[in-house]
C-alpha cells in the first residue's frame, strides 16, 4: 500500500513506525500538497505501523484538521494501538478526530 493516497474524497495517509520531528515535516508537506490540491476534503490517519509517536504527531494532524476544517473537512485516526490511542486522548486530539479501532 502506498503512504499517501486518495479514495473519494479521503486522503489516505500511512504513517511510518516512529512519527518524530523529521518524519513529520515530510508528512506534514506531503499531506498539504494533497489538500491544497482541492481534491481531498477528509484526512484518514492510519496508525497500523506506528508505535513511536512523539508531539511532532499531534502537530501533524493538528495542522491538518485545521486545513481541512475550514471546508467541512474531518479527520480520522485508524488502527491506533494503545499507546497511541493514549496519547490522542492526553492529548486533546480525541475532541477533534474521530478515532476508530
Amino acid at each position: 500500500m502506498e503512504d499517501f493516497k486518495v479514495i473519494d474524497n479521503y486522503l489516505m495517509i500511512r504513517l511510518p513506525d516512529e512519527i518524530d520531528h523529521h518524519s513529520s515535516v515530510d508528512i506534514s508537506s506531503k499531506a498539504d500538497r494533497y489538500i491544497l490540491s482541492g481534491k481531498v476534503g477528509n484526512v484518514v490517519f492510519d496508525f497500523e505501523r506506528t508505535t513511536f509517536m512523539d508531539s511532532s504527531g499531534i502537530g501533524i494532524i493538528l495542522g491538518r484538521y485545521k486545513k481541512v476544517s475550514c471546508f467541512g473537512g474531518k479527520v480520522y485516526a485508524v488502527n491506533a494501538d494503545s499507546r497511541i490511542r493514549r496519547i490522542l486522548m492526553m492529548s486533546g486530539l480525541k475532541n477533534i478526530v474521530e478515532i476508530i479501532k
